[in-house]
This record gives C-alpha cells, structure tokens and sequence, in this order.
C-alpha cells in the first residue's frame, strides 16, 4: 500500500512537471513569434513622391532607401519616384533595403551618332548630350582598336527608356593565336581530364571507349610479363600527344579504358 502511494505520488510530480515545462516552451514560442512580428514592418507605397519624401517615410517607417536607376517615363513627372523594390504592401524587417527608380520625365535628348568615334571622344559626346556611357563590348577586327562600331539605342533613337548608350568597339585581331603545351592527361578520369583542358581553354572533341584486354593465360613454367596498371574510367590515349603546341581551336580526342 505504501509503494503504491509512493509510486501515484512521483508520477504526480512527474506529470507536473511535464505541464510545467510545455507551458515554458509554448511561452517562449509565443514570445519569439511575438519579438519576429514586432521587428516586421509594411512596405508603404512611394509610388508618386519625390525620392527625398520617399527617404523620409522609409525612414519613419524604420527602412532604407536606395536610389538605383533613372529612367524616362511620359507618364510620371520627373523626379518622381516610377518604381520600387520590394512593392507595396509586402512585409519585411526593419532596417530593409528599399530600390526605387525615378522618373526622368519624357524623353527630351537626342541620341547622338557615335559610330566611327574613338572611344574617348564618344563618352565626351554622350556627357555633352546628358547621357550616360552603357556597356561596353569588343569585336576583333582589322584596323585600330576602340572604335566605336555599333551603338544601341541607335542614332536620333526615340522612346528609349534610360539615358545611356552601349557601345561596341573595336579590337585588334591578335596577329597568332594563343599556344599552350599540351599536358598528359593519362590517367586521369574523364572530369578529371576536362577540366584540366577547359581551364587551358581547350575543348574534347569526343572520347571513345576502349575495352580492357584479358592477358592471355602464360605457359607452365614462364614468367609473366609485368602489365600495366589500367583503372577503369581513366584515359589511357590522347590526341594532340603530350607536349605537342596546341590552340584553342585544336579538338582533344581521348580514349577511356572500361
């Protein structure tokens, strides 16, 4: 009677202080979730004011503002904020980077004609028309490198949507392509060996597949010769050979043991 006693009375406790802790941790859960939402705020909408009105309610609101593009709009006035990042309405915590693009009203430049320009007179030519220098990218071409032959948006272009101009140039075509020593690719495995030719800028062609010979059975009483080592999944032929000069342009054969 008494060990039965005993025994309702710890699983008492037991359960007690099971309770007790399940009530602790729905408590802290509760708290967390509480602390999470309470560092949360709404992102309001900028849509329509100035950036420097915008980057007062941002920061009234406990948000960053970032001013990241410019862009021509004829339906937004100038100055105005025309888009942001993330939109309206989306919940986020404090101190949040907010994008906002401004309007730069309609178009009013004209794109000037930069073809046949030298690079720097180009860009002089763009920042006297109020316009920004775009990427750039280069052709290899005969004749004088960093000369503008192309350009986008094109000449007297109309309903572009940012002030600036990319540009493609030209660049001298090297007079020989560059060489490299070919390395010995045997045995590695095939990634292994791809790698090692793409990081030389070389290419494989195609690599064939070659079956493992079976030794032929020696004769009573011979020694065998020694055979070499081959792992499956590993080159054991190439083509160029190793230490041959190669080019981007040369394939790479290879031959795989399996």
């Amino acid at each position: 009677m008494k060990l039965r006693t005993t025994m309702i009375r710890f699983f008492r406790i037991l359960l007690g202080a099971v309770a007790m802790m399940t009530v602790a941790l729905l408590s802290a859960f509760i708290t967390m979730r509480l602390a999470i939402h309470g560092r949360e705020v709404q992102i309001p909408n900028f849509a329509g004011m100035t950036y420097e009105e915008a980057a007062a309610k941002a920061r009234g609101t406990g948000l960053n503002m970032t001013l990241e593009n410019r862009y021509y709009s004829a339906v937004v006035p100038a100055g105005r904020v025309l888009q942001q990042y993330p939109v309206a309405g989306v919940r986020v915590r404090r101190s949040w980077q907010v994008r906002v693009t401004q309007s730069l009203g309609p178009q009013r430049v004209t794109i000037p004609n930069a073809v046949g320009m030298p690079l720097r007179e180009a860009s002089v030519t763009l920042r006297r028309g109020s316009l920004e220098l775009g990427s750039l990218a280069h052709l290899p071409i005969a004749g004088e490198a960093d000369y503008v032959l192309a350009q986008s948006p094109p000449p007297n272009a109309e309903g572009v949507d940012k002030p600036a101009v990319s540009l493609l140039l030209s660049e001298e075509e090297d007079a020989e392509p560059k060489a490299w020593v070919m390395p010995n690719l045997s045995g590695l495995t095939l990634t292994e060996a791809g790698a090692r030719v793409s990081a030389m800028g070389l290419h494989i062609a195609y690599a064939q597949e070659a079956a493992t010979a079976i030794p032929a059975i020696p004769s009573v009483g011979a020694t065998p010769a020694p055979q070499p080592v081959k792992v499956m999944g590993t080159v054991i032929a190439q083509s160029p050979a190793p230490g041959s000069r190669v080019t981007a342009a040369d394939p790479v054969k290879l031959t795989v043991v399996h």
